[in-house]
């Protein structure tokens, strides 16, 4: 009935059946000849990775096969074993797939396993899978299975699980951050080319229809839970309710209110006055829309002019997507047009294709006309807190008479605005918008270590007067300003009017209620809008990170890696940091009286410290959507990865350690691989990038480096 593979359900037990038949020899003298002859050979190739308490069984022909062996030595044992000089394998029930392993009889320990919450008994389908190892094909015309008896687990049990039938297949489908990513990613994204230093715009993902029909072709599909039809319904009422309040809120719906509250000659005379204030407010509008064209030339020019001698202070001003307005002090280094460097020209391209196309209604045709000569061009300033920023006219609220002399500093050097233009096509960041509008976005990348002193030039607002401003200079510009403070004025005065008519408090009472239920018109669209139109939306750099991560939980390892208190490890440090992040599922030989594991620098300590919190707040925003998707950091085999990173040997870091060499082998493999993915991850800093690099160099050696499993 040999050779065998024999299914017991731990490590442990595995290990001790093998010394337990370290007295009984099943090998002849010639296969035992040929097993220490593979065995001197495989100790040549590979000294780190022999298993010395297991040579005197392999010698015998009994070997323990799990995960607590180094791949290499799993390999190995796999095939000694293929050639017949393995009688009996110990394995546990992970060898039942997926391995080469042939063998006549299969033996299965017990009924059941040991599990966190106590023991649990085999399913008919884990049985059916390690019995269906005995029988070797083309071989044997039949297969045995010895099913072992037990205190707790008899013949009666063993035939109700043998004839209990097969449980039907459940999908293990589960939608990650990464899939999701890169299945409804919709927007260009600019990535740098691995073959050469130019930027490319790639086209990625799917529209939500095409991911919605991959989506249901998985076994499990998503598409028909109760989540999925909850929120169809919920998004059918929000829309039926949108229409009930647009059409209560329309100009015949008001009228009406006002004629049946109002009356007759209280109606007439607001009637009037409302008509002709909307005429003033349209007219309003349209001075407004053109007192911004003049302004727009304004800058053109001014900023085309004083570009010729110097690189002029500016201020930046935006409101974000709270509703709070910074404004930024920069110097300004010219229109994006007018730079020729190709990686730059790609991204000012990609993200000029993203500005919104001026609607044409009746209310700003006007201004359709007179934005098509003077349209919103780019230009590219760099702030006092050294970003790069790249924004339309429309952001600039001041340009000064002062700035930066574009001279050499010293004879034969560049000019300033040759070596800010060469530093900022050297970026290898991804521009992130800060604010947009009809007329164009405003965008920011932040700066480097040599942007740092440049940017130190720009002075703080305090310092610069409003007798610096230039802006006023314009003629036309100041007289659009008039026009438009003047209509402004009679739209105020004619509201006046309105308020001190008859019907007036009975009036505003009707327009309060409507400004109040087109407020929640608007609420409910912003809702609506999140579930339709999901495929405008754009893949922002968190969002390119993650979706290029392979991993457990892609959101979560993008937010750490783009997370700058990394840049400060040194890369032995970066990798243990990293190890916290991969350590699921590696574990400590709890039975054996050993605790020795290396301890983690206080660098790493202070570094995953502070990523916990981090942890914790993603954790409970998940827990709140109902997103099951673990955010792993344990520091508890930190400190081991920085040894290996450190440069000690394989027997050091295994001397008189807690940790099973499969297991320390899975770890290192597994930091390797995700400091081996950080260089080519999109928006990750270049020092973290080169970190990482130096530190997967260093961690990819002997033993480790030939891993194959």
């Amino acid at each position: 009935m040999l050779p065998a593979i024999w299914f017991i359900f731990n490590r442990r037990g595995c290990d001790a059946a093998v010394q337990y038949l370290e007295g009984c020899r099943l090998l002849d003298e010639c296969e035992a000849s040929e097993v220490e002859l593979a065995l001197k050979r495989f100790s040549v190739q590979n000294p780190d990775a022999v298993r010395e308490i297991a040579v005197k069984g392999l010698l015998r022909g009994v070997a323990a096969h799990h995960a607590g062996c180094l791949p290499l030595w799993k390999s190995f044992i796999e095939e000694l074993f293929q050639r017949g000089l393995i009688k009996v394998v110990f394995a546990t029930e992970t060898l039942a797939a997926g391995i080469n392993m042939p063998a006549r009889t299969a033996v299965i320990s017990s009924l059941s396993r040991r599990s966190s919450s106590g023991r649990i008994p085999l399913s008919p389908n884990e049985l059916l899978q390690m019995a269906g190892r005995a029988g070797r094909r083309g071989i044997d015309e039949r297969g045995h299975v010895v099913m072992v008896q037990t205190s707790n687990e008899g013949a009666e049990e063993c035939c109700k699980l043998l004839f209990a039938g097969l449980e039907p297949l459940v999908s293990q489908f589960t939608a990650s951050y990464g899939m999701v990513l890169n299945l409804l990613a919709g927007a260009k994204i600019t990535r740098r080319s691995n073959e050469s230093d130019e930027m490319k715009v790639l086209k990625a993902g799917r529209t939500l229809k095409e991911a919605r029909k991959l989506v249901e072709k998985s076994f499990g599909t998503y598409i028909g839970s109760n989540v999925m039809l909850a929120s169809k319904e919920e998004l059918a009422r929000i829309q039926k309710e949108i229409e009930m309040l647009t059409s209560e809120t329309s100009d015949d719906a008001i009228d009406r209110k006002s004629r049946k509250i109002l009356s007759d000659g209280a109606y007439k005379e607001i009637a009037i006055l409302q008509e002709q204030l909307r005429e003033e407010k349209r007219l309003r509008t349209e001075l407004r829309r053109k007192m911004e064209t003049k302004r727009l030339n304004a800058l053109k020019i001014l900023l085309k002019e004083l570009g010729n001698d110097r690189l002029p202070f500016l201020c930046l001003k935006y409101k974000d997507s709270e509703g709070v307005e910074h404004s930024v002090p920069a110097v300004y280094l010219g229109n994006a047009d007018s730079f020729d460097g190709s990686k730059f020209k790609n991204m000012v391209s990609d993200i000029d294709s993203l500005v919104p196309t001026i609607a044409l209604t009746e209310s700003n045709v006007s201004a359709a006309e007179t934005h098509k000569d003077v349209g919103p061009s780019y230009h590219v300033a760099l702030g006092s807190d050294n970003s790069w920023y790249l924004f339309t006219e429309k952001w600039i609220k001041t340009v000064y008479r002062t700035g930066l002399p574009n001279v050499a500093l010293a004879l034969g050097d560049d000019l300033p605005h040759e070596v800010m233009w060469m530093l900022i096509d050297r970026e290898e960041k991804q521009w992130e918008k800060l604010a947009e509008s009809e007329l164009g976005g405003l965008w920011f990348m932040e700066g480097s270590l040599e942007t740092w002193s440049w940017s130190l030039n720009v002075p703080v607002l305090n310092s610069l007067s409003e007798s610096d401003e230039v802006l006023h200079m314009s003629q036309d510009y100041h007289d659009a300003v008039e026009s438009y403070k003047d209509q402004r004025n009679k739209v105020a005065r004619l509201k006046k009017t309105i308020a001190r008519t008859e019907g007036f408090k009975e009036y505003k009472r009707i327009i309060d209620w409507k400004n109040f239920t087109e407020d929640k018109i608007k609420r409910l669209k912003m809702r609506s809008n999140r579930a339709l139109d999901f495929n405008t939306q754009i893949i922002f750099p968190l969002g390119e990170t993650a979706a290029a991560i392979r991993g457990e939980n892609e959101l979560w390892l993008a937010m750490v890696l783009r997370s700058r208190i990394l840049l400060d490890l040194k890369p032995g440090q970066l990798a243990a940091v990293c190890a916290s992040l991969v350590s699921e599922g590696i574990k400590v030989r709890a039975w054996e009286n050993n605790n020795y594991i290396y301890e983690p620098s206080s660098a790493v300590i202070n570094v995953i410290n502070i990523l916990n919190e981090q942890r914790s707040n993603l954790s409970q925003l998940q827990e709140k959507h109902g997103v099951e998707i673990t955010c792993c950091l344990d520091s508890q085999f930190s400190g081991m990865v920085e040894a290996w990173a450190a440069g000690l040997t394989w027997k050091e870091m295994m001397m008189d350690c807690a940790m099973d060499d499969g297991d320390l082998a899975r770890l290192l493999r597994r930091t390797i691989d995700i400091l081996a993915q950080i260089p080519k991850l999109p928006d990750i800093d270049p020092i973290l990038q080169s970190n990482a690099k130096t530190a997967s160099s260093i961690m990819d050696r002997p033993p480790i480096s030939e891993l194959t499993g």
